[in-house]
């Protein structure tokens, strides 16, 4: 099925299955589709007439939305092994269409996960009866003139009352009034349905006084920005997200300043793990193509993969992707079991993931030579939509600060709580 021989020997047969039937799924639509819209342009990727619709309804059919929820709540009932079995395959596939439907699902996780019985009932709820695709979320929280400081906690200017937000919310009676204006990198901000919406409370607190709500995205006084073009990634829609006096109930906010930092570090453990498992399968991909490369190409009169130094080269390739893939599964079935997630683990799984897979992914591009740099070859796209990956849910060295600063407060291990 693969290239790759899986060193967990306790995988089951309904693990074997499952994974198979999720490459099988990225095989067949995913990696077509995801090649076909890399060739439109960024508002015909996301038309109506666009095949990215396609894969999102075969994917909610197939019940792929849902499948890191717990079966008692109307999930799959993954376990945390066979979710990660299901990240690598359908990332191999495509990581914007597979990012695309892990950020449909995220928000909904994250309202689940307050126990608030009415807002569960209210966007969880028909969440899960969704089959169409018509109900998706995106998580706004990057702005203009704000980056990886937005989720710097622990650093002294997080609580600067000078640094303020780009989008306000005012309680006004039993309702906010939400001013202001995300960036251009909110993921899946032209498609979804719904957002996860962070935003300042308490300019007193700086960065800090922020709270998190969910709206609907056709509320009065909500935009949206033409879709971004981008280098890589190009299927996975971004746009940006304004809001002119919109207005929603009280209840809709289930963080305040009181518990927002949490939330924010919460959302990075999370966000950083899954990042770490598509990094993980972005240099997969680049290996495979780069060993089938070198078994094709002849140069010297023999194929690459004959000379002393591709053999080296192609090992030093594989050994990498088999450590990415038992660190981000390490640490994927720990942040998938524990509450909070435990951030250090998750950046150190981002960091090193997405570091280590792009010296694979270059390398992949190097064996390929020029060839690696036409459209031809798909390792180009696998390049492209790598250069993010060090970027994207916080900038690597930001992520590694406050890695350091959570071993620092946190060494030895603080307790935590078992989920599943």
């Amino acid at each position: 099925m693969t290239t790759y021989f899986d060193i967990n020997l306790d995988l089951t047969s309904e693990d074997k299955l499952i994974r198979d039937e999720a490459h099988k799924f990225a095989k067949e639509v995913m990696r077509p589709i995801s090649r076909e819209i890399d060739k439109m342009t960024a508002e015909e990727a996301v038309a109506k007439t666009s095949p990215v619709w396609d894969f999102v309804k075969q994917a909610y059919e197939l019940g792929y939305h849902k499948s890191g929820f717990p079966e008692e709540v109307g999930g799959l009932g993954c376990t945390p092994l066979q979710s990660h079995l299901i990240g690598e395959e359908m990332s191999w596939g495509s990581l914007g269409l597979n990012a695309m439907l892990g950020m449909a699902a995220w928000i909904f996780g994250k309202v689940l996960m307050t126990g608030n019985l009415e807002l569960i009932e209210e966007f969880v709820i028909p969440y899960f009866q969704c089959t169409d695709g018509s109900i998706s979320g995106c998580w706004a929280v990057t702005e203009p003139a704000h980056g990886s400081d937005v989720l710097a906690v622990g650093e002294k200017f997080f609580k600067d009352p000078k640094i303020e937000g780009q989008v306000s919310a005012v309680l006004d009676g039993d309702e906010y009034i939400i001013n202001g204006q995300k960036a251009a990198w909110v993921s899946c901000a032209p498609t979804a349905s719904h957002c996860m919406l962070n935003v300042q409370i308490d300019k007193t607190l700086g960065l800090s006084g922020g709270g998190v709500c969910i709206l609907p995205l056709n509320l009065p006084g909500v935009s949206r920005g033409k879709p971004l073009e981008k280098v890589g990634q190009r299927d996975l829609p971004q746009g940006e997200l304004f809001f002119d006096n919109v207005r929603i109930p009280k209840r809709w906010m289930f963080h305040g300043p009181d518990t927002y930092s949490d939330s924010i570090i919460g959302n990075l453990g999370l966000g950083n793990t899954g990042v770490g498992l598509i990094s993980l399968s972005l240099a997969r991909a680049a290996f495979e193509e780069a060993f089938k490369y070198a078994k094709e190409r002849v140069q010297g009169g023999k194929p690459l993969i004959e000379h002393y130094a591709m053999k080296v080269r192609i090992h030093q390739m594989f050994a990498k992707v088999e450590a990415l893939r038992a660190m981000s599964r390490a640490v994927h079935n720990l942040n998938s079991r524990v509450d909070p997630p435990i951030f250090e683990y998750a950046a150190a799984a981002k960091t090193y993931c997405s570091e280590t897979a792009r010296e694979v992914i270059e390398e992949a591009v190097q064996i390929h030579g020029a060839n690696g740099l036409t459209k031809e070859y798909f390792i180009e796209k696998i390049w492209r939509d790598s250069r993010a990956l060090t970027i994207e849910d916080g900038d690597n060295s930001a992520l590694n600060r406050m890695g350091g600063h959570f071993l620092k407060d946190t060494f030895p291990r603080r307790k935590v709580n078992q989920l599943f």
